[in-house]
Parts: C-alpha cells; sequence; structure tokens
C-alpha cells in the first residue's frame, strides 16, 4: 500500500518536470553569481522602455506637451526597445547598439530631471511651497525612472552573456 501511495503522488510524469524546474533554477542562479545577465537585462531594458515611454506619452499629453522637448522621451521609448530586443538577440548589438540608446536615455532622463525641478521651482510659490508644488506639479522622480531603465541598459552591455 505504500508502495503504491508513493508511486500515485510521485508519478513518472511529474518527477521530471519537478528536475527540469530544479535544474532551471540552478542554472539561472548559476547564471547570475557568475555575472551572465546580458540577455535578461536587454530585454528587461526593452521592456522598460516601452512601458516608461507609454507612460511619459500619457503624462505629457494630459500636460498639452507645452514644449517641444516633452517629445523627446517619448521618442527613445522605442529606440530603447529595439536596442534591447537586439541586445537580446545578438550579442553584437548588446555592446553596440544598447549602450548608445541606453546613454541617451539616461542624458534625457538627467535632462527631464532639471526640467521637472524648473517646473517646480517655476509654480506659483515655487520651493517655498514645495510639498505643494511637487504633489501637483511635474513629478520630480519620474524622469529618475526613465535613468533607471537607461542604467540597466548600461549594465546589460557591459555583462556577459547567458549560455
Amino acid at each position: 500500500m505504500a508502495v503504491l501511495m508513493r508511486d500515485v503522488r510521485d508519478g513518472p510524469a511529474r518527477r521530471p518536470a519537478a528536475r527540469r524546474a530544479t535544474r532551471r533554477t540552478a542554472r539561472l542562479a548559476h547564471e547570475v553569481r557568475h555575472g551572465r545577465l546580458e540577455r535578461s537585462l536587454s530585454l528587461l531594458t526593452a521592456a522598460g522602455s516601452a512601458i516608461t515611454a507609454a507612460e511619459i506619452f500619457l503624462e505629457h499629453d494630459r500636460a498639452g506637451f507645452g514644449n517641444r522637448v516633452m517629445w523627446w522621451p517619448v521618442a527613445l521609448g522605442p529606440v530603447g526597445v529595439a536596442a534591447g530586443v537586439a541586445g537580446y538577440a545578438d550579442e553584437r548589438a548588446a555592446h553596440t547598439a544598447l549602450p548608445l540608446a541606453s546613454a541617451a536615455i539616461v542624458a534625457n532622463g538627467l535632462q527631464g530631471t532639471y526640467l521637472h525641478i524648473r517646473g517646480i521651482a517655476g509654480k506659483p510659490g515655487g520651493w517655498r511651497m514645495a510639498r505643494y508644488n511637487i504633489e501637483l506639479g511635474p513629478p520630480l522622480f519620474a524622469p529618475l525612472l526613465m535613468c533607471m531603465v537607461g542604467g540597466i541598459g548600461l549594465l546589460a552591455s557591459v555583462l556577459r552573456r547567458e549560455r
């Protein structure tokens, strides 16, 4: 009876799947320990660029794109997606296109942080009413999210490729 119960719980179909999952987890841990994250971070850069560009478009559209510079982060979104996907697919692109696109994204994020700080300062009361103006003015930390996405792409370009 005990043998029969063991066979039902750990049937032949479940054992290989559990072993495969264990092997995948061990391989992923090995890749992380040895700094082999280039492909994964390239895809993360692509996904982050797409999501960030969509969010920026919605927020800047709400503001009526009052300044032409507001279009730059929206335009850099597809560039980041293309570079991230290319970095995932091709090792050469991960060391050429991805760092260029990521550096442009980081630079634009820093520029956006400066412009948002300036926008908060230009609101009535400026920094004397910081709490009010930060809440209702341009989001202070949103451009830094774009810097983070670009930073992930730069990190991906210096790490080794997964096997």
